[in-house]
């Protein structure tokens, strides 16, 4: 009886496991969908400056990977999501960021992609406050379309603009190593 009671004890604490991830204060789902396209969590880590937490940041695949240069280069849906938890995040800071971000990205070559950063820094514009959620997903047949707090800010086609984006947080020259290696689940 003992064994019987334990064991649908355990299966009850399983049935109930979170289907979800904390990392610095914030709560981020294991899977998301969008358009009918459902994603795992691959990773989840924090953006860190001077030793304070920023936002967690996670990423979300069709099936999980390590490899961050496929990552940038596939054509496949896939998102980033961004919950700030930090109130020194604003809108100009996190507009020098993505400044920063695409040209580490890009290796200083963003003058082909001069319009879609423009219109991607757009959607940043507006005040941003702890707990925003920002979704950056990258759909094929859209491009990557932008999500505040669940509601579309808009698209920005393309899949060099894509690689460039993702490139923020996978490249060889990320926003923060640690947020890399977390996205990447290692």
């Amino acid at each position: 009886m003992k064994n019987f009671l334990f064991l649908v004890l355990s299966l009850t604490f399983m049935a109930v496991a979170p289907a979800q991830t904390k990392a610095g204060g914030a709560t981020l789902p294991n899977s998301v969908n969008f358009e009918g396209r459902a994603l795992v969590l691959n990773g989840v880590g924090v953006r860190e400056k001077f030793w304070m937490d920023m936002y967690a940041g996670a990423l979300y695949l069709d099936s999980k990977s390590g490899n961050a240069n496929a990552i940038i280069a596939e054509n496949e849906a896939m998102a980033i999501k961004l919950h700030m938890v930090s109130k020194m995040i604003t809108s100009d800071r996190m507009i020098d960021a993505i400044n920063e971000g695409f040209e580490n990205s890009t290796k200083g070559n963003t003058a082909s992609l001069k319009n879609e950063i423009e219109r991607f820094k757009g959607f940043f514009k507006e005040e941003i406050k702890i707990n925003d959620v920002f979704d950056l997903v990258h759909l094929p047949s859209k491009g990557v379309v932008v999500y505040k707090n669940g509601k579309e800010l808009g698209n920005i086609k393309g899949i060099a603009f894509k690689k460039a984006l993702f490139g923020i947080w996978l490249s060889d020259n990320p926003a923060d190593t640690k947020l890399k290696n977390g996205m990447l689940g290692q």
